[in-house]
């Protein structure tokens, strides 16, 4: 197409029409800019993801003294310190103390783990509480969060670059038109007789109306018009190579919380136990929590605080890392935890079999609540599920997704009990990063377009290897927004079915600006083979079908909005410009 656009600027030139020449140039020149900015992606996943590990470990010398040292000079089976609220430099295994690690940037687990001597921790994680000794496993090259690292890498490398149609096309098109102009120069006057000069005319205006700016604006113009409507709709869509491939969505993964589900949890349900009252359960399992800021703290207080409970702190309140609390109230000795610091105070067979049984098997938490005198209560904490996450898994169905899979750390019954609510086909749970991007290969082997929709550090790898990636942009963290092709700049997911539908209208328009700018190509070739053209008919056709295109693409920028937020007044382009700021896009 190069080519073909110098050849047609210089046979202007030569005819003497500059402004022609000139307009060719300046549409082609404008062509590549506007392809070369909507297909452009800046991503910085990578260093985002080193962030999340500290650079030094407090190690633990031979002699007991206490040495900071960088994370690189740990050898395996050294032992480091980590005090409550830091992130852990190093994959390894607790060796003494005990504590609550916020995973969720790894396994994206939604509570804190209780980890004891002998568990596992992963680096980049953090200590919520109590101190933990730790013996280092794996040198810091090598730990978890080193591989997420290198997957992020090797998965973009592995992605071939996306060639455009047109520029496939260019490779025939370009050899025709530059044979038919020759013919036409040189074939009537040597076979015909006819005037060199006016064959030599008619071949210089077929090469000025097969200049094919219509058809090379035709795609980049829709594509930042498509992009433009996605922003307003608060999708930022990372290029343009990303705006034809939801339309195209036969499979489609995404991690559980945060995307499926709001990542905070909630009390879903009170059981007291003997003649305790729901209300007496929920004072007491406030008083407990009300100088915490767990997130199981803050479902109980919420829950409370719903219920215009009173809450006053209660007295010698104690924590148990990885158990629960205890304390005194209204004169007695009152405990909150576990079902297993129910089991260390001997009182096990108080909570209902079947009542555990129902709990667990709907994917939730189990907190029992008690005294000196037994379990008084049992309290059902899960993650809220997004209230229209099941209207938004059927809308994907009837929009052509035929797979919907999700991909979680969490527990499986947990898992299978969220996907049965919202009607999700399929569940893979208590993976790591590593086993994500197994599975997201599979699908890819099976499926002609894969989509991953993610929130984590742990989701990144996954969405780098899937066909294309969407980032929960208001929840999710940077590493996951910067390594995904297209990022939700507000955490709704009703995004995604609009998104689907945005795509195909706009390959539609695509494709009708092809088939305009190639069938007015078409009809001047004809005229001019048959002397029938004139360079002022050339150039009107071939600025007019430019204009045309231009302006069957900006229909994109109106309607098929997506409706107003629930929560009233603020446009959703209003709440992208908010989330991109808050993310420094």
């Amino acid at each position: 197409m190069n080519l073909l656009m110098v050849v047609a600027v210089v046979g202007a030139i030569g005819l003497g029409e500059f402004f022609e020449a000139a307009t060719v140039a300046f549409f082609f020149s404008l062509s590549l800019y506007l392809e070369s900015w909507s297909v452009g992606r800046a991503r910085n996943a990578v260093s985002a993801l080193l962030d999340l590990a500290p650079p030094s470990a407090r190690v633990i010398r031979p002699d007991g003294i206490e040495t900071d040292v960088p994370a690189a000079e740990v050898a395996v089976n050294d032992r480091f310190i980590v005090r409550g609220g830091d992130r852990i430099p190093l994959d390894g295994e607790v060796v003494d103390g005990a504590g609550a690690v916020d995973q969720a940037p790894i396994t994206g687990e939604s509570a804190l783990v209780p980890k004891e001597r002998g568990d596992e921790v992963y680096a980049g994680t953090i200590n919520g509480e109590g101190t933990l000794t730790i013996r280092a496993t794996k040198a810091a090259s090598d730990t978890v969060l080193a591989k997420i690292i290198r997957m992020v890498g090797d998965a973009h490398a592995r992605r071939a670059p996306v060639e455009q149609w047109v520029a496939k096309f260019a490779r025939i098109y370009t050899p025709i038109i530059m044979m038919l102009a020759i013919a036409i120069a040189l074939l009537p006057p040597i076979l015909l007789g006819g005037g060199w000069d006016y064959w030599f005319y008619n071949a210089l205006v077929l090469l000025v109306i097969a200049c094919p700016c219509a058809l090379v604006i035709s795609t980049p113009v829709s594509i930042v018009a498509a992009l433009t409507a996605a922003a307003r709709a608060g999708v930022l869509i990372k290029g343009g190579a990303y705006v034809e491939a939801p339309g195209r969505t036969t499979a489609l993964a995404m991690d559980k919380t945060g995307t499926i589900t709001m990542g905070e949890p909630e009390v879903a349900a009170v059981y007291p136990l003997g003649d305790a009252s729901a209300h007496d359960l929920m004072k007491r399992a406030a008083a407990l929590e009300a100088r915490s800021s767990h997130p199981l703290a803050r479902a109980i207080l919420a829950r409370a605080e719903s219920e215009g409970i009173d809450v006053s702190a209660a007295d010698q309140t104690r924590t148990v890392p990885g158990r629960g609390l205890e304390g005194r109230a209204d004169g007695h000795s009152i405990w909150l935890g576990s079902d297993r610091f129910a089991g260390e105070k001997g009182f096990s067979n108080c909570i209902p079999a079947d009542l555990r049984d129902r709990i667990e098997g709907a994917g939730s938490t189990l907190v029992a609540i008690g005294d000196e005198t037994g379990v008084t209560g049992i309290l059902e904490l899960r993650d809220r599920i997004r209230p229209d996450a099941k209207r938004i898994v059927a809308e994907l169905h009837a929009r052509g997704v035929k797979t919907i899979v999700m991909l979680t750390g969490d527990n499986e019954r947990t898992a299978r009990a969220v996907a049965a609510e919202v009607g999700i086909d399929k569940v893979r749970a208590e993976l790591l990063p590593e086993d994500k991007v197994r599975i997201i290969e599979e699908l890819v082997a099976d499926h002609d377009m894969v989509a991953m929709i993610g929130d984590g550090v742990n989701d990144a790898p996954a969405m780098a290897r899937a066909h294309y990636a969407i980032a929960m942009g208001a929840v999710g963290s940077d590493a996951a927004i910067e390594t995904a092709d297209i990022a939700l700049m507000t955490d709704d997911i009703d995004r995604v079915p609009w998104l689907i539908g945005h795509s195909r209208r706009t390959m539609t328009i695509i494709h009708q600006n092809i088939g305009i700018s190639l069938a007015a190509k078409a009809l001047f070739v004809g005229l001019t083979a048959f002397g029938m053209a004139s360079m002022w008919g050339a150039i009107a056709a071939d600025v007019g079908v430019s204009l045309l295109v231009v302006a069957n693409a900006l229909r994109l920028l109106n309607g098929h909005r997506i409706k107003e937020s629930p929560s009233g007044g603020e446009r959703v382009g209003d709440q992208m410009a908010k989330g991109a700021l808050a993310h420094g896009h």
